[in-house]
């Protein structure tokens, strides 16, 4: 019903916007990267109660992957660091871990919606389809703020991870030598930049025309 949709459409705006105001004053790796997942799977209701249901499971897709992804880095960062989630004793890990670097990067670039990698695919068409729903200023506005907020706490983590000086005990750089480590983190990267164009192709065969005006078509873009 229109009430329940609405209903689901505040819950989901309200989870996105919390999530994001709170990963960016968070200094756990893991939280942060759980808080990113909670705001994801708001954008994925966000979806359901505008009634694109295939458009959420098609993010739910491509969210799985590169957020698999992130997991892994996160994962190999912590054991290369001495073992410490709190991102305040990293700095300057693209040094050491330089793999790692790229591909946690490439998969925060996707989480953000940078286009042609896997998270775009999915999240462009579901601001651009909102943008055609006339709930009003006000959601069309906490949307795009929530996208905004995703992107800050992503450059906040690779600032304080990868950039300036190391602030934490002994590094272990020898990580990236262990297959068992790195590879599934280098097929998960292949995913990223491949799984977005063929679900696409696989899950909408016919192109979708969308029509909007131009400042509502640069907006994703530009927050």
């Amino acid at each position: 019903s229109s009430t329940c949709s609405a209903l689901l459409l505040f819950i989901s705006i309200m989870t996105m916007f919390m999530s994001g105001v709170v990963a960016i004053f968070e200094y756990d790796l893991k939280k942060i990267i759980a808080l990113s997942t909670l705001s994801q799977l708001g954008m994925m209701m966000f979806s359901i109660s505008l009634g694109l249901y295939e458009l959420a499971f098609f993010h739910l897709l491509t969210h799985a992957l590169f957020k698999a992804l992130l997991f892994l880095c996160a994962g190999v960062l912590i054991h290369g660091a001495g073992n410490t989630q709190d991102i305040r004793s990293f700095g300057g890990l693209s040094l050491n871990f330089p793999l790692v670097t790229v591909c946690m990067n490439l998969a925060n670039l996707s989480l953000c919606g940078v286009p042609f990698l896997a998270g775009f695919y999915s999240k462009d068409l579901i601001v651009e389809l909102a943008c055609q729903y006339s709930w009003g200023i006000f959601v069309l506005l906490m949307m795009f703020i929530c996208l905004s907020l995703t992107v800050l706490y992503s450059v906040r983590l690779t600032y304080l991870s990868f950039v300036g000086s190391y602030g934490g005990g002994t590094s272990i750089s020898v990580c990236e030598s262990d297959y068992s480590l790195v590879g599934p983190v280098v097929i998960l990267s292949f995913t990223s930049l491949a799984s977005g164009p063929i679900l696409s192709w696989l899950n909408f065969p016919a192109p979708v025309l969308i029509f909007l005006p131009a400042f509502l078509k640069w907006g994703a873009l530009f927050f």
